[in-house]
């Protein structure tokens, strides 16, 4: 392990869009957002390579950077709004004012930014003091950022962001326009460039949905899926692993190959993204065996999000700002995950489910709430953030790709992993992860050992 790592806060500020920019507003919840305030905030982290000293970085880099920030805001203006609940009807939505702003936290860290950035193992602790979080009074920020110098070595961008304001194809456009703004000017971003869309009315209401989930959110109002810090294990580590389209390959011939020696129908998808989870669902299962009471059930979820924009019978813009996912929840017995066909069991179950949404995106919505309160509940289940869809390694302010991207609240939810393209191999996929230390040794052994033995 490396030394531990030192930060020392340089500044605290906030940002705003310019004045008179964007006009008082008000943006009702959809359906498709209200599940999401019972999630707490997705916490994605950058690192860049861009060998400068702190004191340029305070005098050159730092304000233009702050000053594109603000003219990123003035599109995405809800970004620095806040959730506010109308008492009457307790009905949330996200309000925006002339002087509303992000909180932006600056710092400096003394540590090793080449270990942050490797797929080794390091301790999961340290990633916490680079992003920064968001405060859970009644009117909840909708965003904070925090950037760190390491100095003569990089930068860091963390943030924080509610994830009732923004799926991840929204934050993606919204690092994109940021970026692209900061590298070339205001006047950069091309014609072609999907400023965001925010008319709700795009989002047709079906099957009472907003209503029946205000109704489990009134009853819940708070995190369903969240971890205390007091109740994680001290020795946890993150690690990413990559699944390569060559071992993705091995993986489904594999399972073509054992389908047909057992007569069985393989499973009805066998996508990148399917293998990629299915592997490392029956991974984690095993690598987990050791510490689950001993008598666990025998149920094991997979839960997971899959667009909702290309699979709604209606047109949605691309550009829509807001959630538009459906909750995906793939379930397998505990004994089956860990048997001589635990690869198959899991690309059936999760290629099945990832079917049924293709087929009615919003069939059995209304137990959304319902069945993710079951699958965070359960002592056996994986959740999935992000998605290898999104191209975040396309962000560039100028200083080039980031040299890593983590998702920090990967620890806060209970059994998090997370998924993004690979930086360095076309059509891989990254996987992130926080166990315990001894577990992700036995992880790190099955993944490895597993994809090297396969034909």
């Amino acid at each position: 392990m490396a030394p531990p790592i030192a930060v020392r806060v340089l500044d605290r500020c906030r940002v705003a869009p310019p004045p008179g920019s964007a006009p008082p507003n008000s943006l009702p919840l959809t359906f498709f957002d209200i599940p999401w305030l019972l999630f707490p905030p997705s916490q994605p982290l950058f690192f860049f390579q861009f060998p400068i000293t702190t004191s340029h970085f305070t005098s050159a880099t730092l304000p233009k950077l702050k000053h594109s920030l603000s003219l990123t805001l003035l599109e995405y203006f809800p970004f620095s709004g806040r959730l506010s609940h109308y008492p009457e009807s307790e009905t949330p939505a996200i309000v925006y004012a002339e002087g509303d702003s992000v909180g932006m936290t600056v710092a400096e860290a003394d540590g090793d930014f080449d270990n942050f950035c490797g797929h080794h193992p390091k301790d999961a602790d340290e990633f916490h003091q680079l992003v920064p979080r968001l405060s859970e009074s009644d009117e909840v920020p909708m965003m904070a950022v925090q950037v760190t110098v390491f100095s003569n070595a990089g930068i860091s961008i963390g943030l924080a962001l509610h994830h009732a304001v923004s799926d991840g194809r929204t934050f993606t456009n919204f690092m994109k326009t940021w970026s692209s703004i900061y590298r070339n000017g205001e006047k950069s971003l091309p014609k072609s460039f999907p400023l965001p869309f925010y008319d709700r009315s795009v989002i047709k209401e079906l099957k009472g949905l907003k209503e029946i989930f205000l109704q489990q959110w009134r009853k819940h109002k708070k995190y369903v899926s969240k971890t205390s810090r007091e109740d994680r294990e001290d020795d946890s580590v993150r690690a990413t692993f990559v699944m390569s389209p060559r071992e993705m390959e091995k993986v489904k011939k594999w399972i073509m190959a054992h389908c047909r020696r057992k007569g069985k129908t393989p499973p009805p998808l066998l996508s990148a993204y399917v293998l990629t989870c299915a592997f490392v669902w029956v991974c984690l299962c095993e690598a987990r065996a050791g510490r689950v009471s001993t008598a666990p059930p025998d149920t094991c979820f997979f839960g997971f999000n899959a667009g909702g924009i290309t699979r709604l019978n209606y047109p949605v813009p691309a550009a829509y700002l807001g959630n538009c996912v459906a909750f995906g929840r793939a379930v397998a017995g505990r004994s089956d995950l860990m048997g001589e066909e635990g690869i198959v069991v899991a690309a059936e179950a999760i290629g099945r489910k990832i079917k049924e949404l293709d087929g009615e995106v919003l069939g059995g919505a209304e137990r959304w709430i319902l069945e993710w309160e079951v699958l965070i509940g359960s002592e056996v289940h994986v959740v999935v953030l992000g998605s290898p869809k999104l191209d975040l390694y396309e962000v560039d302010f100028g200083w080039g790709r980031p040299r890593k991207i983590e998702e920090v609240s990967i620890e806060e939810m209970k059994s998090g992993i997370s998924l993004t393209e690979s930086r360095d191999i076309k059509g891989g996929i990254e996987i992130g992860l926080v166990l315990p230390n001894d577990q992700m040794d036995v992880f790190a052994s099955l993944f490895h050992g597993r994809l090297k033995v396969l034909p």
